[in-house]
């Protein structure tokens, strides 16, 4: 009597696993931006309550803070989170410096956020210098 023998060819399996191959080296990649996009999302978001405090001192000084003492905010290093060492604040400029857990392509690089006095409301202006490439940053900061 003869078995009838199932399964996979070598020649089937191969070729499973070079679509795993094809699909993996195309998922990669996209996966890492999408991952620093949203680190750098992060930096921005974490900004909240320091453009709060800049926008409050404008309001009642007439000026722009000097530091993140004179605005009545902690220390720069008290603004941070996962990926974010530092929020600092220079006049009419908060900087996000990118550290603790951020991807190598970003860390110790830094994205500004520069107040613009429209006649008693502020709008922020985004930019990075061209150091953090574009396509990582926010619509918002392109």
């Amino acid at each position: 009597m003869n078995a009838k023998q199932s399964g996979f060819t070598l020649i089937e399996l191969m070729i499973v696993v070079a679509i795993i191959a094809i699909l993996a080296s195309i998922a990669l990649p996209m996966y890492n931006s999408y991952t620093i996009r949203a680190q750098v999302a992060e930096g921005i978001n974490l900004t909240g309550p320091v453009k709060t405090a800049v926008a409050e001192y404008v309001t009642d000084h007439g000026q722009f803070p000097t530091d993140n003492d004179d605005a009545a905010l902690e220390a720069e290093t008290e603004y941070s989170g996962s990926f974010v060492s530092e929020i600092s604040v220079s006049g009419a400029v908060i900087s996000v410096l990118f550290g603790n857990n951020a991807s190598a392509e970003i860390s110790g690089e830094t994205v500004t956020l520069t107040a613009v006095d429209n006649g008693g409301s502020l709008s922020w202006d985004c930019a990075s210098g061209g150091v953090i490439s574009d396509n990582y940053l926010p619509s918002s900061c392109k």
